[in-house]
């Protein structure tokens, strides 16, 4: 019985540990934290150097207080959205459950404070840009999230906020990236959409209204057929702009086969393939910073 004890205590501490890693989402900040760096050394800083850049502490200050920030979104997100997980995500759910609610909020507001107070330092701008972003997650999760549509944009625009920060701190506008952009923002969209297929049932039963359980399984396919009927020809728009003599071309130009494959998944009309759909389209964005980097890499080096 003795050995036994300490046994049980380290497994509970594991499980504790690996409920925060849960409920602070930290696997997809991490996928954000290297889009982030990728996109803003190779897409929107177009004259530094890496000596430069890896010697830019401000601007590692700033992805670091975002990121600070999206950990705390997602904790309150998850704290808003527990009695729904119960039912859509129960593993993860039951994980969670070895850390007590009121840790997550400490962790919540510590993480925040810890944002602001680094931001402050390095500038006022950067302060208000990170409190609106803190204000806006809290906000999104405890009521946006549940409005018709609104929902789906102001998840999106979230997703896309650190990035329009790192834009709008180099600068750097033109038509190409404002393409790109709208090919993530209609990518994202989709796919948050597919995923109100996969949680219809639950979401209608703790008050979220969604475009599935609102306008029903046919409305809801018409809306992700015509969305990807967009995304193609804007693959198609940057193909042709582009031309085929980057990796990023490359990309967008396959891209549109995925399309083509996702489009019929919905058609299908199961779970399954919906499901699969919204893999495809994750998956799809994974390979987009990928082939963003590669293509850096050759341009610059």
């Amino acid at each position: 019985m003795a050995t036994a004890k300490p046994r049980k205590t380290v497994l509970y501490r594991l499980s504790q540990f690996i409920g925060f890693l849960l409920g602070a989402r930290i696997f997809v900040v991490l996928v954000l934290a290297f889009a982030l760096y990728v996109s803003t050394f190779f897409l929107f800083n177009q004259e530094e150097s890496l000596h430069s850049f890896v010697f830019d502490f401000k601007v590692h200050g700033i992805i670091f207080c975002t990121l600070l920030s999206i950990v705390a979104g997602g904790i309150i997100n998850q704290f808003y959205d527990r009695e729904k997980d119960k039912i859509t995500k129960p593993f993860r759910t039951k994980i969670q459950n070895f850390i007590r609610q009121r840790y997550f909020l400490y962790l919540y507001l510590l993480l925040n404070s810890v944002s602001l107070g680094i931001s402050w330092v390095i500038s006022p701008r950067v302060f208000v840009y990170l409190l609106i972003y803190q204000f806006v997650m809290w906000f999104y999760s405890h009521k946006l999230s549940k409005i018709l549509i609104i929902n789906n944009m102001s998840f999106v625009l979230l997703t896309l906020y650190p990035f329009f920060g790192m834009l709008v701190y180099y600068r750097t506008f033109s038509g190409k990236i404002l393409l790109m952009a709208a090919f993530l923002f209609l990518i994202l969209l989709i796919i948050d959409i597919l995923k109100d297929t996969l949680t219809k049932n639950a979401d209608k039963i703790f008050g979220y209204t969604t475009i599935p359980n609102f306008f029903g399984t046919k409305v809801s396919e018409i809306v992700l057929v015509v969305l990807q009927i967009v995304l193609y020809l804007l693959s198609m728009i940057l193909v042709n702009i582009k031309g085929l003599h980057s990796i990023t071309a490359y990309y967008f130009a396959s891209g549109i086969g995925m399309i083509v494959i996702t489009i019929y998944l919905v058609l299908c009309r199961s779970r399954k393939t919906n499901f699969l759909a919204l893999n495809l389209l994750r998956m799809w964005i994974f390979i987009g910073i990928i082939s963003m980097l590669l293509d850096g890499v050759f341009t610059k080096f």
